[in-house]
């Protein structure tokens, strides 16, 4: 079920799905907080538009089943763009080969179980070299592609505050 309104309510406050736009030239789809007062403004209050309505949050990390409500709460982990297909892949391999090198089979099965089993717990993945320019931040930044809004960037820093609700629930966090 997934619910493409722009406005949705989750117990008493109300949200609007808004596209903000990057200075890439992208955009990021983000949930912000919006007042009854300015949805009559903007629509008057005879023609309000459709609203999801949601008793509350919940986090249940799913890449292959993913659904965006479970009874009447909002899931808030993000669906991840694309779906794994057979074939070969010899650029990516190339790349995974390169940074794991003799433990290659490793990796695959670390990405794999990530997509596949997201609620297992893993030991923490640790690119460790001497070296500028191995690959660290590349597949760091793979990682992220791979799993999009479900993985983010933290610098040490961010661990030091107390504002963690933005990435604690994350199935990623990627230390640069």
């Amino acid at each position: 079920m997934e619910d493409k309104r722009e406005y949705f309510r989750v117990g008493t406050t109300l949200y609007k799905n808004v596209r903000r736009p990057l200075i890439s030239g992208d955009f990021i789809e983000e949930k912000i907080v919006w007042s009854y007062e300015a949805l009559r403004q903007d629509y008057g209050k005879n023609s309000l538009p459709e609203i999801g309505k949601y008793d509350g949050f919940c986090i249940i990390p799913s890449h292959i089943d993913y659904q965006q409500a479970y009874g009447t709460f909002l899931n808030q982990y993000e669906p991840v763009g694309h779906a794994p297909c057979e074939g070969d892949f010899p650029y990516i391999r190339l790349f995974l080969e390169h940074i794991f090198e003799e433990q290659i089979e490793l990796g695959l099965d670390y990405i794999q179980l990530l997509y596949v089993r997201p609620t297992q717990m893993l030991p923490i993945l640790l690119l460790v070299s001497n070296e500028r320019e191995t690959g660290k931040t590349t597949f760091l930044k793979f990682l992220k592609a791979l799993f999009g809004k479900n993985a983010t960037f933290n610098t040490n820093e961010d661990f030091k505050s107390q504002f963690n609700a933005d990435w604690a629930n994350r199935l990623l966090i990627l230390v640069d």
